[in-house]
């Protein structure tokens, strides 16, 4: 089969004396030599430049709720278009997708899409939103932001799930295109990002803080709480008073459960006792809206009022049953407002 336009020149990058193209797309700032391949594998050096080798091809779409990526307080109840390619700029062990993002097999990306077509899939769908989900979208950025702009024309948003693992002047040229997106803040710990994803976490908090001071871009964070690495109360009850502090109490926050995967098998899955200590942890802390995710906990998934204490919008799992909040996102009963973007 042959890929139209598979390979596009980058923007982001810059050469060494020696012949070497730096990619300056993420902290990773992977050196290379003619024909290698950065960390994420979908970049590449080629001619003295950084190209990308996934335009145009995608692992899979999928029709799902907007709260499965997930985004509670962005348009509830909504369609989205979900797609990806494969690849990651992390190297997470305990990756829960990892047979898409650590792929390093081009069969992976087989179908072919170009942003027109997945807007135009996006409106035969019904779809509010597209989602650059499976993987992370920072490293096939120029894909993703094409395919923005060409949803924005035809008036589907852009979501974008990722890492925020992404440097600070791509950073800006990426989210300026993006409506909402949930950032995977994996730890409150550098020794966690160190030893568990080859990452940092410093660059995620600076894209959180840009995210909430210098965008009008909608964000929600989740965080996988894996037994006995992330979840002790001293590190839940930091994380959650940065958030308060430098982002607000309104940031919806997300706890989800674990399963043993790729390559950490041996630590047990995320029991629901975690993940409603954290829930509580992140309420003393101030936050007004917590949830768990791969779980199931009525309460827990749905949206109350932080005013006069109302449920407001009834989920199951990923399903709106009932949602109460005006379209102007007040509360219906004492007119307090609700964060978020509602119809």
């Amino acid at each position: 089969m042959t890929f139209i336009n598979s390979t596009v020149k980058t923007k982001y990058w810059h050469k060494l004396d020696d012949d070497r193209v730096v990619c300056d797309l993420c902290p990773r700032e992977c050196s290379l030599r003619d024909g290698k391949r950065g960390a994420c594998f979908v970049r590449q050096a080629v001619d003295g430049e950084i190209v990308l080798t996934s335009y145009g091809r995608s692992s899979g779409f999928a029709v799902d709720p907007i709260e499965k990526k997930p985004l509670n307080h962005f348009y509830p109840g909504s369609r989205v278009l979900s797609f990806g390619t494969a690849g990651c700029n992390l190297g997470c062990k305990f990756c829960q997708n990892w047979n898409i993002s650590k792929s390093r097999k081009m069969d992976t990306i087989s179908m072919e899409a170009s942003p027109e077509q997945i807007a135009n899939i996006a409106v035969y769908e019904e779809c509010k939103s597209v989602a650059f989900t499976y993987n992370d979208p920072v490293i096939f950025m120029e894909y993703a932001v094409d395919t923005a702009i060409a949803c924005h024309e035809k008036g589907v948003k852009s979501v974008a799930v990722s890492a925020g693992y992404i440097c600070d002047k791509p950073r800006v040229d990426f989210f300026r295109h993006m409506n909402a997106a949930n950032i995977d803040l994996k730890a409150f710990t550098e020794r966690f990002y160190r030893k568990l994803c080859s990452g940092h976490l410093a660059p995620v908090l600076d894209t959180l803080l840009y995210l909430k001071h210098e965008t009008d871009v909608w964000f929600e964070i989740t965080t996988l709480l894996i037994p006995g690495e992330n979840d002790s109360n001293n590190e839940l009850e930091e994380m959650c008073q940065w958030i308060v502090d430098n982002l607000g109490y309104d940031t919806p926050l997300h706890f989800s459960a674990y399963h043993p995967d790729f390559k950490i098998i041996d630590i047990p899955r995320t029991p629901l006792s975690t993940l409603l200590r954290a829930r509580d942890i992140a309420i003393k802390q101030g936050m007004n809206y917590v949830y768990i995710g791969n779980a199931i906990d009525p309460d827990s998934e749905s949206t109350f009022c932080p005013s006069c204490n109302r449920r407001l919008i009834e989920r199951a799992w990923h399903l709106v049953r009932q949602n109460k909040i005006f379209s102007g996102g007040k509360c219906p009963y004492c007119r307090y407002p609700i964060a978020g973007v509602y119809n």
